[in-house]
């Protein structure tokens, strides 16, 4: 089974609809709620996407999503080491080095699922555009 690091655009495209992208968020997200795929995220991405989604709603609306998002979504780790990695690593983006440290920590995730390839550029794990992810499950079925 495959297990996925969800970046913060993916969830970001799904919550705000942004098209043409939120059809393949949609289906990941789905597929992770029918336990198909086993999703993570990291406090990181789930601090960034209340912040966003508080831009235009309601902070009560915003904990009801999330809690539902987590509940059928896991959540890595993000510790010293983590951080310590992000901050001497190649990556261009701190943000992006959080995530890929986050897990490549873990040792459970396959893939990383976004938008941003290019800022993964240096992960060791496979790094995938949601399409192309979708692509491949479509496959695999």
């Amino acid at each position: 089974m495959n297990k996925v690091l969800i970046d913060t655009d993916v969830i970001l495209d799904f919550f705000f609809d942004i098209k043409p992208f939120s059809e393949s968020a949609s289906e990941i997200l789905t597929l992770c709620e029918s336990k198909e795929i086993i999703g993570f995220v990291t406090p990181v991405i789930v601090s960034n996407v209340y912040y966003l989604l508080r831009q235009t709603a309601k902070h009560e609306k915003i904990i009801e999503k999330l809690t539902l998002l987590i509940s059928f979504l896991e959540v890595l780790i993000t510790d010293k080491r983590v951080i310590m990695q992000a901050l001497s690593s190649q990556f261009k983006d701190f943000e992006d080095a959080l995530q890929n440290f986050s897990a490549e920590q873990s040792s459970e995730i396959d893939i990383i699922v976004t938008r941003n390839t290019k800022d993964y550029i240096n992960s060791k794990l496979s790094v995938m555009l949601p399409d192309d992810f979708i692509k491949t499950m479509n496959v695999s079925r």
